[in-house]
């Protein structure tokens, strides 16, 4: 099984990139699934019922969220009605939406995806690996499931790799994100799982973090609270990850980043050169 993950869509820059390109990257990549991490897709904060339903038409079979989840007031009605949105699964109980969702490949395999919140910087949210460790109890890599990737939406680098090596030989992909910068550690780890520290963002590179330099600077420079930082609008690289799964274990027997467009050097898999 071919499975990309997108690392997180960063205003209508990257929303325009990921529409452009997924299209193809499903054709050329003979793609089983695609998800995409959608949190900072409505301006840097948030998606809008709208938006995602552009990233759906695009080919996005699921959309990760993160700590924006809520910026957009809309989506606490719409998350119940489009179970393919999917909000951290670590958040408090009774939160709408749900943490977790079960997808049918073309050839009737079974694909979970889940994600959870890191806590380190991040905010006082469940125990993710307590969470994951009652998520999984329903679900058998290789039995139940042909797949199963978790979005790690944390902030601290050691949080996300001790829960890959905790994750590890249990779940197909353990995706990074969160933090826009995409990392050099893609890799599969002993036990048989892909991992990433961090996808990378797809936005403006020529930014920070995705965010128009002039304001980001001019608050790192001020004690005084300035405008809301607003998304760059340069062209966009989209950032993502590809596994290659077993069809038998569900275990990665490959992945490599993939990174197209403009701002940081491209990489490309072999099936697009």
């Amino acid at each position: 099984m071919r499975i990309l993950y997108v690392g997180d869509v960063v205003g209508r820059s990257g929303r325009s990139r990921v529409i452009a390109e997924l299209p193809r990257l499903k054709a050329q990549l003979r793609l089983d699934v695609a998800i995409v991490n959608g949190e900072n897709a409505a301006g840097g904060y948030g998606i809008t019922a709208a938006i995602a339903n552009e990233l759906f038409a695009a080919g996005a079979d699921a959309i990760t969220m993160g700590n924006h989840v809520w910026d957009q007031r809309e989506l606490i009605g719409y998350i119940d009605r489009e179970p393919r949105i999917i909000r951290p699964l670590n958040l408090a109980p009774g939160t709408p939406g749900r943490g977790v969702v079960e997808l049918r490949t073309a050839r009737g395999q079974r694909v979970v995806v889940m994600q959870v919140l890191g806590r380190l910087f991040m905010g006082l949210y469940d125990d993710p690996f307590r969470t994951l460790e009652a998520e999984l109890r329903r679900h058998a890599l290789g039995g139940t499931a042909q797949a199963i990737v978790v979005d790690v939406h944390a902030e601290a680098t050691s949080e996300k790799v001790a829960l890959g090596h905790f994750l590890d030989g249990r779940v197909s992909l353990v995706a990074g994100t969160h933090t826009h910068v995409p990392t050099a550690d893609a890799r599969i780890l002993p036990g048989g799982t892909g991992y990433i520290t961090d996808v990378g963002m797809t936005g403006d590179y020529d930014s920070v973090i995705g965010m128009d330099k002039a304001g980001s600077l001019q608050r790192w420079r001020s004690d005084v609270p300035g405008q809301r930082l607003m998304p760059a609008m340069g062209e966009a690289m989209l950032c993502a990850v590809l596994v290659e799964t077993d069809d038998r274990t569900g275990l990665a027997r490959r992945i490599e980043p993939v990174r197209l467009g403009q701002g940081l050097r491209p990489v490309v898999p072999a099936e697009l050169g």
